[in-house]
């Protein structure tokens, strides 16, 4: 079968509440804070990398669990409005579609998730013609996909099987045991995708060179996304960096996931390890030019154009 899909990622998709600006800290005691802009936008890390890639150039296609319900529908249409293929996309009625509510600060986020659909994706529910047909797997919020873990070995093997490559975002871990399979299934991840905080909890080291080090000993190729600090990536023995890019932030919300999509949209195209870190940092800088993880995703000329600018930091 053809590989006329460039990405496939399975995962996370559901709305994203933000709540940015003024008093976005609560309180309790029924003590009412205004905040200055609210906004319904497209969220899940599998959703927005899969809307970026998509508007970088790749042709895409999702597998994620939606409920029958306001939110489902949503996401549905946010996904095929930003041209993703969405025939992987299952429904079940008897559960919500998960929401996720971010209080966006100016120096911080708080994130609070109802994981309703988002846990409910599972192995016999990917359609394996889409694996045949995928260039590359990727699976998002590796932590919250409870009922699909125990299952991506043998997924991972049959990807490899049909001569594709497989990455994977672990996102934030809610139990705090940073493992749940993750380490051994590196050995058959090709490019792994923590940020710094991630990456050294899975590493169970404090130093992030070290954890690149030592991760990339188990996984093809480690890429660490840093914030404004850039990025670092281990393959081989190796070590690369790059320095952060400056841009006019207003909401940080889903950055690193459009970071993901520039990485494997320049790896994917060929890039070298360097060139392909630097994309991937422009993609995330000029994504947090808006609120929300999609509105200011970048084009693929957008974030070329933004590095030959010079803006490093």
């Amino acid at each position: 079968m053809a590989a006329d899909i460039d990405l496939l990622v399975l995962g996370d998709a559901n709305p994203d509440l933000i709540l940015h600006g003024g008093e976005v800290v609560p309180a309790f005691g029924q003590a009412e804070h205004l905040v200055d802009d609210a906004r319904l936008t497209m969220g899940g890390s599998g959703a927005i990398l899969a809307c970026g890639a998509a508007k970088l150039g790749l042709r895409v296609a999702i597998c994620a669990l939606l409920g029958d319900d306001l939110f489902g529908r949503f996401v549905r249409d946010g996904l095929d409005a930003a041209g993703v293929d969405t025939t992987g996309l299952a429904t079940d009625a008897s559960v919500a579609t998960g929401i996720t509510v971010v209080l966006s600060g100016p120096d911080d986020r708080a994130i609070i998730t109802m994981p309703g659909t988002i846990a409910g994706l599972r192995a016999e529910l990917i359609d394996p013609s889409l694996l045949e047909r995928a260039r590359h797997v990727h699976v998002s919020s590796y932590y919250l996909q409870s009922a699909l873990v125990s299952s991506l070995p043998d997924v991972f093997d049959e990807v490899h099987a049909h001569g594709a490559t497989t990455s994977i975002d672990p996102n934030w871990d809610p139990s705090g045991l940073w493992d749940a399979g993750l380490l051994e299934l590196l050995r058959r991840t090709d490019v792994f995708l923590p940020n710094e905080m991630e990456a050294t909890r899975v590493g169970r080291t404090s130093d992030l060179e070290d954890a690149v080090l030592s991760l990339s000993s188990r996984s093809g190729l480690v890429v660490v996304k840093n914030g404004d600090r850039g990025a670092i990536a281990g393959s081989q023995g190796h070590v690369h960096h790059v320095h952060g890019l400056r841009a006019d932030v207003v909401d940080t919300t889903g950055a690193g996931d459009s970071f993901d999509a520039g990485f494997l949209a320049a790896w994917l195209g060929g890039e070298p390890i360097d060139r392909a870190l630097a994309i991937a940092n422009a993609c995330g800088a000029l994504s947090t030019r808006a609120m929300g993880g999609v509105d200011a995703q970048a084009t693929m000329a957008e974030a070329v154009a933004f590095l030959e600018e010079g803006s490093a930091a």
